[in-house]
């Protein structure tokens, strides 16, 4: 019997890093993660008293970034060929052939079957239900919508949405206006998100072929001016849960702060509509969301 040597054995090992690495790639860790911390805020906004059970809590998140990790692994096996003439994909694990489709099909399956099952597990069907509703919207109807028109960001802001709404029904098993609010903020959210996005990455997408700005799909005054309302709303929905008791005063200056500031650069990309405008815009819209939802959290607990 032969003794492995190093000769062998570093090879071995870079070949592991070297798969590892591009699976991690292909489940986009940081947007996973902020799918679970999501769900984990509705969950926790959801149980008010200090009896929190930490395991469903920990579960949930750890179900929702697979399921969430799943969805994404199977909109760039779907766009495997747009992402190679694009600039800020043409890196990904599956253009580079870095993973097989096979080995990406492998793996989508197998994480989002272990994430339901979590989910199915530790909390319930409803959430199960939602779960699944949110991948197969995600995947298979607003993927392909992405290179027909703007409708794709309408269906896309719903599976985006639901994280929170997933987490109240994971605490409580079934849906209240309450669930319906952290629905609706999120929601509009999206669209100065996802726009600033395709403004910023419009040449790009061009290439292949995503049509998803607003208004004829140009970057002018009528999709600045409609950036700028779905921005004005996210002020009077960001004070609902303050309003009907979900969270307290404190939140509610924090959070109207932040729609104020968020709206403010909608203007500027009014009257400038440049690249650089669109760009605050999307690094704002990065921005508003956790500190908004931690701001809720912190007046829970605090």
């Amino acid at each position: 019997m032969t003794t492995p040597n190093k000769l062998t054995i570093i090879p071995l090992c870079y070949a592991i890093a070297f798969k590892a690495k591009a699976y991690f790639e292909l489940l986009k860790f940081r947007l996973s993660s902020l799918v679970a911390f999501s769900a984990g805020f509705g969950y926790r906004l959801a149980i008010k008293d200090s009896s929190l059970d930490g395991l469903p809590l920990t579960m949930l998140c750890i179900g929702g970034f697979l399921v969430s990790g799943s969805s994404i692994a199977v909109n760039q096996i779907v766009e495997r060929a747009y992402d190679k003439r694009m600039d800020r994909t043409k890196h990904r694990p599956l253009p580079t052939k870095r993973l097989s489709v096979e080995e990406a099909i492998f793996f989508a399956i197998f994480i989002g079957v272990v994430g339901l099952s979590l989910l199915y597990k530790y909390t319930n069907l409803l959430t199960v239900s939602l779960s699944l509703l949110s991948l197969l919207l995600y995947t298979f109807v607003y993927t392909p919508l992405k290179r027909v028109g703007p409708i794709a960001v309408l269906i896309g802001a719903f599976p985006g949405a639901l994280p929170p709404l997933i987490g109240w029904t994971a605490a409580t098993g079934r849906i209240s206006y309450e669930a319906f609010i952290l629905f609706g903020i999120q929601f509009i959210w999206q669209f100065p998100h996802f726009w600033a996005i395709a403004w910023v990455v419009d040449e790009d997408y061009k290439k292949a072929g995503f049509k998803l700005l607003p208004a004829g799909g140009k970057k002018d005054l009528n999709t600045a001016i409609q950036i700028m309302i779905y921005a004005l709303f996210l002020i009077p929905l960001g004070l609902l849960p303050a309003k009907f008791g979900l969270t307290g005063i404190n939140s509610a200056l924090i959070v109207t702060t932040c729609g104020v500031l968020f709206l403010s650069q909608t203007f500027y990309l009014m009257k400038n509509c440049t690249k650089k405008a669109a760009m605050k815009i999307m690094f704002g819209s990065f921005l508003y969301l956790p500190i908004v939802q931690v701001a809720y959290l912190l007046d829970l607990v605090l």
